[in-house]
């Protein structure tokens, strides 16, 4: 889902391919090969910068991102940042997800890939994803035991995906997505900055093999406090029933979440 569009946008600001200024006149839809795709919320033509098309979930913007990187280099980032192979965690039966062979992309996998369909990922692997840029652009090896009788669990090392600099543009970028016109607007914890992306996801039809009109998965990944952060959460809800969107199905549960555990580890406010 839409919480995938970080990396397509990470991987173009460490290439040089966007800034977070960088302004996109984008149209209602856009077409990839035999694929028209649109927005989740049917819209007339408009401006947006990189940071605006992150905030307001822009999927004709991470598109056209997505195009301009091209797949050579899109599927250069699915993989550095761990996707398609297990994080490793210390716990049994961990999946890979699935992750399409670059020499398998079809003329409209560019139209799925770069807003986060087409591509089957865990919440681990989103999380500790998302703990990069979180952490500054570190990508380590997720752990449960912190410590044992007393003496601490030794640290994964871990390996730089992307620039602390670049690291430090998401985070900002991402805290706008809690902004007025953002896809999560209507989550606040006072005196805290919050960073993090909504998703909504189509669920594949078992029957029909193709996505799925009524069934889907809400996340949410976020972290904070945004400037330095101390906590991440993420959320995912499968299959909600009524409302369906990320931002209103799963960020006010990592609100609550988040809210929680701000308090109780006493972490100050921003």
């Amino acid at each position: 889902g839409s919480t995938f569009k970080a990396f397509t946008v990470a991987g173009a600001l460490q290439d040089g391919i966007v800034t977070p200024d960088t302004s996109f006149d984008l149209a209602p839809q856009i077409q990839v090969a035999d694929r028209t795709i649109g927005e989740s919320h049917p819209r007339g033509p408009e401006t947006l910068t990189t940071a605006g098309i992150l905030a307001q979930s822009s999927n004709v913007g991470a598109i056209t991102i997505g195009l301009r990187e091209g797949a050579d280099r899109f599927d250069k980032w699915i993989h550095r940042f761990g996707f398609g192979k297990p994080t490793g965690i210390d716990l049994p039966g961990e999946e890979r997800g699935l992750v399409l062979p670059r020499d398998k992309y079809s003329g409209s996998t560019m139209g799925n890939l770069p807003i986060g369909q087409g591509i089957s990922v865990t919440p681990m692997q989103m999380a500790s994803a998302y703990a990069a840029i979180a952490n500054g652009d570190i990508l380590r090896t997720p752990r449960i035991v912190r410590e044992i009788n007393g003496r601490p669990a030794p640290a994964p090392a871990g390996h730089r995906v992307i620039s602390a600099s670049v690291a430090s543009q998401l985070r900002t970028m991402l805290e706008g997505v809690f902004a007025p016109g953002g896809t999560a607007s209507e989550v606040a914890i006072p005196g805290y900055k919050l960073a993090g992306k909504t998703g909504t996801a189509s669920k594949i039809d078992p029957t029909t093999g193709e996505y799925s009109k009524s069934r889907y998965v809400a996340s949410f990944m976020g972290f904070a406090p945004a400037a330095d952060p101390k906590l991440l959460v993420a959320v995912m809800v499968d299959e909600p029933q009524g409302a369906i969107y990320g931002g209103t199905v799963a960020a006010p549960a990592f609100g609550d979440i988040m809210g929680f555990a701000l308090q109780y580890l006493r972490i100050p406010p921003s």
